[in-house]
């Protein structure tokens, strides 16, 4: 299906808009609700548990020896010919990365990216395209009959920042003894600077950080493929 191209702002439907609040913190004139207030405090990700995800990160780089080179290089060649004049170019690039799935396959197009780019999911938050397009590729091995799903994508604007906003969903075993089945639906937004390239990649789950941390440690008694 063909995007329209933007010739304004784009009108987000009540979905789409409950996304953005929860990602960028928007709110409305009312102000959040009780219950919203007591929401957000029950999902806040410990900061001891982002310490410890950015520290076993930081363990299987290091550990991580055999295709260094090959972890740590930027297409250049991608770079130079990847040419953008809107954002229906990026959605276009993005969907192709998604049929890629580029989540678990840690192949995506690093074109689009800016070198400074932040990243952030609930434990984690780091900058540096290079460094995303390691850490992918450190977990890639891990993962055992992995699938992403593209349920929908759009784009929009917020306070003068475009933004593309990709829904998806992600399921993988995990070469483990115990083979966990990691199964997560979310959204990422892809914040947007004025010469389009990705500044700001957002991601949000529909389980906390605590319930995602412990899929890992849930033995699954299906076996992959069936």
């Amino acid at each position: 299906m063909s995007v329209t191209k933007m010739a304004g702002i784009c009108s987000l439907n009540p979905t789409t808009l409950m996304t953005l609040k929860r990602i960028h913190g928007i709110r409305c004139c009312s102000g959040a609700t009780d219950n919203e207030k007591k929401s957000q405090t029950r999902t806040k990700t410990p900061q001891i548990l982002k310490l410890a995800v950015s520290g076993i990160t930081e363990l299987l780089r290091v550990v991580s020896f055999s295709g260094k080179e090959r972890l740590e290089k930027v297409n250049d060649k991608d770079r130079d010919e990847i040419s953008v004049s809107d954002i229906d170019d990026v959605i276009m690039i993005l969907k192709s990365d998604y049929e890629n799935a580029y989540f678990v396959s840690g192949v995506f197009t690093s074109a689009i990216y800016d070198e400074d780019c932040v990243f952030e999911d609930p434990t984690i938050k780091f900058q540096g395209t290079k460094l995303y397009s390691r850490n992918l590729k450190l977990l890639v091995p891990f993962f055992d009959c992995p699938s992403i799903g593209l349920q929908d994508i759009e784009k929009g604007v917020n306070s003068e920042t475009y933004f593309v906003l990709a829904r998806w969903k992600l399921r993988t075993y995990l070469k483990f003894p115990w083979r966990p089945l990691i199964s997560i639906d979310g959204s990422t937004v892809y914040e947007l600077d004025n010469k389009l390239k990705i500044i700001r990649h957002a991601e949000s789950w529909n389980v906390s950080a605590l319930e995602a941390i412990g899929q890992i440690f849930t033995p699954s008694f299906d076996r992959p493929g069936e």
